[in-house]
């Protein structure tokens, strides 16, 4: 066997297990498992007890964790809502986010805080959007008229700070027209692909094979959907282009051919048993692991970034929402915009690449991981006392 130890992705693991375990013996405190994962991360890490480490093992099934993340987040964007007006306001909003993080940017560099105001911008455009889902329907308010539009502003920002991260920050050394050139290209690609896939999901002959397979040891849909994924994430590499970029369009692709679909109700259920059950907690882990704390509390000037980048967060992804205050009212605008600044794994995963480049440093990164961490403590808590259940159902959004 390859000479690799496994003792600390063991511990890694323990870890993973024992956070939610812990959480459930306490259903009053709502907090989500992967902020006590990061924590417990870092309580176990270099820069606090030394115990567990980021060694090779937990770096290659935390790469993958960080590919699954992404391809389910993709998988909860529904494409086909995304349309009319609904659609018009959530880009009309994000275009008003980036404006907002790209002058706190400005601004911060300016004090010397940031070195890439346009990195900081794109950072804390996104929305945590299975946690803002999950906490929609712990409120019943998923098919409610606020609930579609916070759904809706969501993937629209999961989807352009995606997009822009891997367009603007790759670590490849490729000029941005080129890369843009690349994207299209890795688009068209997609597309090419997913109409295959359709295609040949039509065929009775396959459709038959795949039923009676889908619930054996073989789970052939769900080896098909890892090897889109994969796939995705290689085709992505070899673009020039961010492999998250891949990971999250395979999961929008397997949603969108999945959607309504009645033969196999337990598919997405599975998926999500591969992910959350075993590689996505290694990356919060690992993330704790690598988060430079010591730096942090060695600096008040640093510690001092961690409310500053909270209230950022808050104005860059609330401040949209004044967009439908008209239809609102300002007290369920106001949980909009609480559930709108609730984010944490596109701030990981955003920091990690900016520190790579060279575009953060490690102590700016733990300060913006530290608000991402706060955001999920206290931003759907505070949302959900100010009410974003809805007596009136969505309407039909109008063709465009």
């Amino acid at each position: 066997m390859p000479d690799v130890g496994f003792g600390n992705l063991l511990g890694v693991l323990g870890i993973a297990l024992l956070a939610p375990l812990a959480l459930g013996f306490f259903p009053r405190v709502r907090v989500p498992a992967v902020v006590l994962e990061i924590v417990l991360g870092i309580v176990v890490g270099p820069s606090v007890l030394g115990w567990l480490e980021a060694d090779l093992a937990v770096e290659v099934i935390a790469l993958v964790g960080l590919a699954m993340l992404l391809f389910l987040a993709g998988l909860e964007i529904d494409v086909a809502s995304l349309r009319g007006r609904l659609l018009g306001v959530a880009a009309a909003g994000y275009a008003i986010s980036l404006g907002i993080g790209l002058g706190a940017g400005v601004l911060l560099d300016s004090v010397g805080w940031v070195d890439d105001p346009l990195l900081l911008a794109v950072t804390l455009s996104a929305t945590s959007l299975g946690l803002v889902v999950a906490v929609l329907k712990d409120a019943g308010a998923v098919e409610g008229r606020l609930g579609q539009a916070v759904i809706a502003a969501s993937s629209v920002a999961d989807f352009a700070a995606v997009v822009l991260l891997s367009l603007l920050f790759s670590g490849e050394d490729t000029q941005t027209g080129a890369r843009v050139a690349l994207l299209v290209a890795f688009a068209a690609l997609v597309v090419v692909v997913a109409a295959v896939v359709r295609w040949s999901s039509r065929s009775m002959r396959l459709g038959d094979v795949l039923v009676r397979l889908q619930d054996t040891t073989a789970e052939i849909r769900v080896r098909a959907a890892m090897l889109l994924l994969l796939a995705f994430v290689v085709l992505a590499e070899e673009f020039g282009l961010e492999s998250i970029l891949g990971a999250f369009m395979a999961g929008a692709v397997v949603g969108l051919l999945d959607r309504g679909s009645t033969s196999h109700p337990q598919f997405r259920t599975k998926l999500e048993a591969v992910g959350y059950g075993f590689l996505i907690p290694v990356f919060f882990v690992s993330s704790g692991l690598r988060l430079d704390v010591e730096g942090l509390v060695e600096s008040p000037d640093a510690l001092a970034r961690v409310p500053v980048f909270l209230g950022v967060l808050l104005l860059v992804r609330g401040v949209p929402t004044l967009l439908s205050i008209s239809e609102f009212g300002r007290r369920r605008t106001a949980a909009a915009a609480l559930l709108q600044a609730t984010s944490l794994p596109f701030i990981v995963t955003a920091t990690q690449i900016g520190v790579v480049t060279g575009r953060l440093d490690a102590v700016t990164g733990a300060a913006l991981v530290c608000a991402g961490l706060v955001s999920v403590l206290l931003f759907p808590v505070a949302a959900t006392s100010l009410g974003v259940d809805d007596v009136e159902p969505a309407r039909p959004s109008a063709e465009p």
